[in-house]
Parts: structure tokens; sequence; C-alpha cells
């Protein structure tokens, strides 16, 4: 047994959790069971591999660039608060989880492989359970294991002396969340990059799922009429020079970082060193307000690189293992397909709508205040707006993002103040971990055993309600998506 524990160990640390090896070894198994020579499976998984090294340091650098706006707001205005952030949720259940559970954090590594499984086996038997998707997202999902670990034994404490029955009715939780999240959105994903072959796992599946869906019905033109996007936008004079996404993102960021940056001023700046002494503050934010462009240009080179790999590889293991399956990949892989203006106007309104409730939460003396992060207000709301462009046009891609930003810190809050994890300085805080687990966690907390089932037959519910809406299409979407397309335009007449 502690045998197969360090494999998995190992495994788990240099593989799973480093998406860029995990895609790798997807891409080989892929093109191994397609019996490509060994040259080509080896070009193919250094392209895969450096393709995602590439979207990470794109990924990185927006983060890390960020860094000053959020660290300041935080210093500057003397805020105790929780950051709303993937990786600040993570430490917080770090170091929280045993002083209130009295459990150590290694269990969430284990409930990560068992999880893992469980998306594995529900996709092998997609002809009864219709789900299609695997969750390869590795980084994510340590982070969401961390956090549903926490929420379960908050809202399940009679499982707390039962470790083992702990233990897998997390995993079902958790490992129908990822197989029944990525599978949510395997429509919206084919429709945006006509077929490409993938879908999206990570943190906003079921927010990307609704704000889809409310951009068609709420924005979503007329029969017959379509909707304007953001690229059939022609902008008169000097303000055509937004229709190209480089300028756009650069004087956008411009716009409202720079302000925020000059808010916080040279001395703080340089008191806590992200200004050098005697450097120029004009071109200290000229210079990073302007390097948002340049990550968002490596990132997408990165998508482009890798998922054309990942797509041909996949046809192996869903011809061979996962039939009819597709993999599911980081949201920022949709930033490479639809309107690349949504991207940074999806970001604003949702940063506006995180900064306006911070705002509600402040006056309102709430005991739990937040301080947005980074990873949820970009990715979230990005990609939300990528989708919502899609199908409802500019209005969606402003109006989503910015509720779905109010939605985050308010839901965020909540949560996390009601479980105890704003005491550790943090909160997972993207879309699903603010609305949906929510929900999850007070179905459990409050119906138990009986919530548990109730948890668990709603999700494996919701793939066979969308496989009742479209059966015909439903599994020749990933099959065969040029023959699904003929299909739909063959019921159109």
């Amino acid at each position: 047994m502690n045998i197969l524990m360090r494999v998995w160990t190992y495994f788990a640390t240099n593989i799973l959790q480093q998406p860029a090896f995990m895609i790798g070894l997807i891409v080989a198994l892929g093109y191994i069971l397609l019996k490509k020579p060994w040259y080509d499976v080896l070009a193919g998984v250094i392209k895969a591999i450096v393709g995602y090294l590439i979207l990470t340091v794109g990924s990185s650098g927006l983060v890390n660039n960020f860094r000053p706006v959020l660290v300041g707001l935080k210093d500057r205005f003397n805020l105790d608060a929780m950051v709303i952030d993937p990786y600040f949720g993570q430490n917080a259940v770090t170091a929280g989880v045993e002083e209130v559970f009295g459990k150590g954090f290694g269990d969430a590594m284990i409930l990560l492989l068992i999880a893992f499984i469980v998306n594995i086996l529900l996709v092998r038997f997609s002809k009864l359970t219709k789900l299609r998707a695997l969750f390869t997202t590795g980084h994510v999902q340590v982070q969401q294991a961390s956090t549903a670990y926490w929420l379960i034994m908050f809202a399940l404490p009679g499982l707390l002396t039962k470790h083992a029955a702990l233990l897998v009715v997390m995993a079902v939780i958790l490992g129908a969340y990822w197989a029944v999240g990525s599978n949510l959105i395997i429509k919206p994903c084919q429709e945006l990059t006509d077929g490409a072959g993938f879908t999206l796992a990570h943190q906003q599946m079921f927010g990307i799922a609704l704000n889809t869906w409310l951009a068609e019905k709420l924005f979503g033109g007329k029969k017959g009429k379509e909707v304007k996007k953001i690229d059939d936008i022609e902008l008169p004079g000097f303000m055509s020079i937004f229709n190209e996404n480089m300028v756009c993102t650069s004087i956008l960021m411009l716009i409202f970082f720079g302000a925020i940056l000059i808010i916080l001023g040279r001395d703080y700046l340089t008191e806590s060193g992200f200004l050098a002494e005697g450097a120029s503050m004009v071109f200290y934010v000229i210079q990073t307000c302007l390097y948002f462009a340049v990550y968002l240009a490596i990132l997408q080179l990165g998508v482009r690189t890798f998922v054309t790999e990942l797509t041909a590889s996949f046809q192996g293991i869903a011809d061979k293992l996962l039939p009819g399956s597709v993999p599911g990949v980081d949201c920022a892989v949709a930033f490479g397909f639809g309107s690349a203006n949504a991207v940074p106007l999806g970001f604003l309104a949702g940063f506006v709508g995180q900064i306006i409730a911070i705002v509600i939460l402040i006056v309102m003396k709430s005991p739990v205040l937040v301080i947005c992060g980074f990873v949820p207000v970009f990715f979230d709301n990005a990609s939300i707006a990528v989708f919502a462009n899609e199908k409802g046009g500019i209005k969606a891609a402003l109006i989503l993002p910015f509720i779905s930003g109010l939605c985050q810190v308010f839901g965020s809050a909540l949560i996390a103040g009601w479980v105890g994890m704003a005491a550790y300085g943090g909160y997972l805080g993207m879309w699903d971990w603010a609305i949906v687990w929510p929900v999850m966690t007070g179905v459990m907390k409050f119906l138990s055993y009986a919530g548990v089932a109730i948890v668990v037959v709603a999700l494996l519910a919701i793939p066979q309600l969308q496989y009742r809406a479209d059966k015909e299409g439903y599994f020749l979407m990933t099959e065969d998506w040029e023959a699904y397309k003929e299909l739909k335009a063959k019921q159109a007449k």
C-alpha cells in the first residue's frame, strides 16, 4: 500500500499537478493509440508541452502584472480582508483545516485521485451517464479538491470520524461536478471553435453555461436577425484604432489601471518595491499597463501551439478508451477563439462589478470584507464575455460579466464567512464556487445524507436532460462535427 501511495504521490506532484506534463502524457497516449510513428509522437508531445508552457507564461505574467493593484488596494486603504483567489483559497485550507476539523491536508490529494477515477468511470460509461468530458486541468483539480475538502467536512461533520466514507462521499460529489460541469459546455465550446474538439475544465463551467444561455435568451437577435458582436462594430475616425485587439487592450488598461496606479501614488509603489527609486512614474505606469497586451498575446500563442496537438491526439483516446469523449482544458484556451476584444472588455466589466460589490460590503459593515483577486476577475469574466459575445453581442459581453463580478464577491463573502474560511485569509472565489457550491453546501448541511443524494442526483440528471433535448445530435457533436452541422441545417429547414 505504501508503494502505491508513493507512486501516486510522485505522479500527482510531477504530472497531474503540472498541466503541461499532463497534457504531454495525454498527447503521447493518444498518438500511441493512433499508432503514429515514434518521431511523430515525440514531436507532438514537445509541441503540446511547449505550447502549454507558453500559455502558462502568459497567464502568470497577467497575474503578476496585476499584483501592485491587488496589494495596493489592500495596504493603501488598510483593508483587513480575505482575498478571493484560488491560490489564497488553497493556502487558507492548508493553514486552517487541521485547526478547524482536526484533519490533515494530505487527504485532499487522496480525494483528488478518487474523484479523478470517478470522472473517468462516468465518461467510460457515457452511453448510460451521457457524460463525454474528461477533466484534465490538474492545477485546478488541486485547488478544487482543497476547497471541496473543507466545504464537505463543514456540511457533513458526522463523517469526520469515518475516514473512508468521508473520502468516498467527497470524491463522488467532486468527480460528478468535474464530469458534469465540463460536459455542460461542450456545445458552447464546439460552436465557439467550430468543432475544435475540446471543452473547458475550470472554475466557471456552470457560469459559462448559464451566461451563454442568458446571452442568447436576453440579448440574442430575433429569428433571421444577427446580433451585433464586438468585432462587427465599425468605430468612426480615430476610434477605429480600438478595432485592433493589441491597441484596444493597451489603451483600456492605461485608462483603468493607470488611474489606479496613480491613485496608489509614487511613494507607496516605491516603498513596496514595485517602482525603483528615482525611476519615472509615467513610464512605469505605461509599461505595466502595456504588459497586459504582451501577456495576452503570449497566452494566445500558447493556445494555438498546443490545442491542435491535443485535439488531434485525443482522437486515439476517444476511439479506444473513452468513446465519444473530449478533453477538458484551461479556460484561457477560449481566448484564442471568438472576439479577442471580448477578453479585456469582459475583464474590465467584471472588475467594475467586483469593486462596486466590495464598496457595498464596506458601507454595510459586512463582517467579511473581500479583496478581488486577479484570477477570478480576469479568467471568469473574460471567459464569460467571449461566450456571451458569440450569442448576445457586445451588450451581453459587458452586462453579464459585470453581474458575474457582483456574484463573485457577494457569494464568496457569504460562503467563506459561513464555513469559516474567511478567517484564514482566502477563498477560491470563482463563479461556480461563489454560486453553485454554496448552494450544494447548504443543501448538504441542512439535509445531511439526504442532501448528498439530492446533490449527486441533481448533477447526474443534467446530462440526461441535455441528451433528451437533442438525442440525435448529442453524441454526434463530439464524434463528427461536420455531420452534426449538416444535421442541424436539415432540422432548421
